[in-house]
């Protein structure tokens, strides 16, 4: 009877020990559920008081978009913001337990709207802090305001070197890589893998003629060489009919053939007009890079390393969608600006700009590395994903292109190299060898 009198108890008092709190046992020894009212309280400690808010605006334009060319890409009417949105999310996950809390404040203008008088608004109360998704005229017209000058401007669209050379502005930082960084990527890939000869195919807009500069000065750096350069106006006729890919078939090895030698063609079709259409049908078995084929990147959808599966699984559940350069861009813009106002001392416009220029500040963006400010021009130092459409390649700056301070700055404009002058900025020397 002892020893059965000292198992029940046992049994009991192990009973016990296994309830989860919010359950009870009665006499009989029946596991019930209770929920006292501060029950989920005491099972989540309280989220502290943030004793700083930080406001971030979120100010973009509804451009006309060029239409996919590809029915399996979704027609996207919220690439930026998206990512803009998560962003604050990552923010305040941590930092509200630190005394910070960042709020996003959106305002899309539309296509036929006045982004200049809505940046007017935005200056004229507390929100200094801006992330500009926005093409180059409507950002140097913000920039340039009177009520601009003491705002922090996060370029998270515009890829245009004119910003980081002669037409940059001492309150704007580029988030975003420009066409020389994405064009020394892919040259720093193809120099190593030894195809040195390019053969450019280009479309007819603007940041064509710019990306396509960026290639031929790219070649130059890294002792590549541009042997033929051809600009292409697509006719697209029917190309959804029946007989639409025989007319493609038919145009592309017209538009490719008797180039001079060559290892790879570098396709440059950035308002996706006929990229997508010059893989697997060019006059001679070509090796497709630039803006289709191969393609140097900030982000892509098929990235997962260095834990970038578990930003692409967060933005899918947030967007219900795959996460786009854009919206990287704005997540990283963001999260930049979250980063400096939980670590700096000072969260208004000047003393975060003084922070993130700062050799204290950088940001973390799922590839590998810290990612710092560089401040001869204020573009943002990343590494560049060399993807293919489905799977990654590869990684600039590639092995054995040296610098003496960062290897990221092997990509785009070094200091030596700079067009931009800030006020008082100092001089500086760097070099890149290989």
């Amino acid at each position: 009877m002892r020893h059965g009198g000292l198992s029940s108890i046992a049994a009991f008092a192990l009973s016990i020990a296994w309830v989860v709190p919010g359950q009870a046992v009665d006499a009989e020894g029946t596991v019930k559920n209770v929920r006292p009212e501060n029950a989920t309280s005491a099972l989540k400690p309280a989220t502290p008081k943030p004793k700083t808010t930080v406001g971030i605006v979120y100010l973009g334009k509804q451009y006309k978009e060029p239409i996919p060319l590809s029915l399996m890409e979704p027609v996207l009417t919220d690439k930026g913001v998206q990512g803009a949105r998560l962003g604050i999310l990552d923010n305040n996950a941590t930092g509200r337990f630190l005394g910070v809390e960042t709020v996003l404040h959106e305002h899309i203008v539309p296509e036929d709207g006045d982004v200049v008088a809505e940046a007017k608004k935005i200056f004229a109360g507390d929100p200094q802090l801006v992330v500009a998704d926005l093409e180059p005229h409507d950002l140097l017209a913000v920039a340039d305001l009177p009520e601009a000058q003491n705002a922090l401007i996060l370029n998270a669209r515009s890829a245009d070197d004119r910003l980081r050379q002669g037409d940059c502005r001492y309150n704007v930082i580029h988030v975003v890589p420009n066409w020389a960084m994405r064009a020394d990527a892919l040259a720093q890939y193809l120099i190593w893998k030894k195809w040195p000869r390019w053969f450019i195919v280009k479309g007819t807009a603007p940041d064509d003629e710019d990306y396509a500069n960026a290639v031929k000065r790219a070649a130059k750096r890294f002792g590549g060489e541009v042997v033929e350069e051809r600009t292409y106006k697509f006719e697209a006729g029917a190309r959804r009919v029946e007989t639409g890919h025989q007319q493609i078939q038919t145009q592309i090895p017209l538009a490719t053939q008797n180039a001079a030698a060559h290892d790879v063609i570098f396709v440059i079709d950035t308002s996706e007009a006929f990229g997508e259409y010059v893989p697997f049908r060019t006059a001679d078995p070509d090796p497709v890079v630039g803006t289709h084929g191969l393609t140097s990147s900030i982000w892509h959808r098929a990235f997962e390393q260095w834990g970038g599966m578990s930003l692409q699984t967060g933005f899918q559940k947030l967007a219900g969608r795959e996460m786009t350069e854009r919206d990287y861009a704005g997540w990283l813009a963001v999260r930049a600006f979250g980063e400096a106002a939980t670590r700096s001392p000072k969260h208004d416009a000047a003393g975060l700009r003084d922070y993130m220029l700062s050799n204290k500040f950088q940001v973390a963006g799922f590839k590998g590395q810290k990612m710092t400010v560089r401040p001869w021009d204020h573009q943002l130092r990343q590494p560049i994903l060399i993807m293919a459409p489905r799977a990654l390649v590869s990684l600039s700056p590639q092995e054995g292109f040296l610098h003496q301070h960062y290897p990221a700055d092997t990509l785009g404009f070094d200091a030596p190299e700079t067009a931009c002058r800030f006020p008082n900025a100092q001089p500086q020397k760097a070099t890149v060898s290989r």
